[in-house]
């Protein structure tokens, strides 16, 4: 096996993505970056802005975590509506604030990949795009689904793979992408890197 004995290092500490990777068979450890994922400027459009986020919590744990080997993979995922960026909530009336501006919306979610190899120093970044059409929710809906915790800590405060989904009509693209890691994409740009996804399974 070519790649034997590499290492795939999740930078980052959510819970969907670890369950993706391990539904998916790979292999890995897990490194979250000790950074907030600010300050980066999305003048550049979402897709640049969230590559960029990516890239900095692959470096911020490779730092943090003194790592000299292995691909770091980190992911970073934004809601855009209308052309503005909307991430996480700050709080639950936040939380709701965003709720009542993607009831009855057609929105995107968008995912940048990073792949850094530890050892060499070289990078892939890409992002993947699922168009999603929400029906409209009522403030009582909203104030129901924000109280029962979901909403906190997700892109668009609206988690798909939990109950979220009940509020969605459509989705067109890759439904992994909207829980927070493309894994399509994944594999794709671990061919690209010149890796066999399998060499990273199970």
């Amino acid at each position: 096996m070519a790649n034997e004995g590499r290492q795939l290092v999740l930078a980052s500490n959510s819970p969907r993505r670890q369950e993706l990777l391990r539904q998916a068979g790979y292999r890995f450890i897990v490194r979250p970056p000790p950074i907030d994922d600010r300050g980066v400027s999305a003048a550049a459009g979402p897709g640049a802005y969230v590559e960029s986020l990516a890239y900095l919590k692959a470096m911020a744990a490779i730092q943090a975590h003194r790592l000299t080997e292995g691909l770091v993979l980190a992911a970073d995922t934004i809601v855009e509506l209308a052309g503005r960026i909307i991430g996480k909530p700050d709080n639950e009336a936040d939380a709701r604030r965003i709720l009542s501006q993607l009831s009855g919306s057609r929105h995107r979610v968008i995912t940048g990949l990073a792949l850094v190899d530890a050892a060499a120093g070289r990078r892939l970044l890409a992002h993947e795009v699922t168009g999603i059409r929400m029906r409209r929710m009522s403030p009582e809906e909203i104030d129901a689904y924000v109280a029962g915790g979901e909403a906190l800590g997700k892109a668009g405060a609206y988690a798909l793979q939990e109950t979220g989904d009940r509020f969605v009509e459509k989705i067109d693209g890759s439904l992994t992408n909207v829980v927070g890691l493309p894994m399509e994409l994944l594999e794709r740009m671990l061919k690209a890197a010149g890796h066999r996804p399998e060499d990273f399974h199970e």
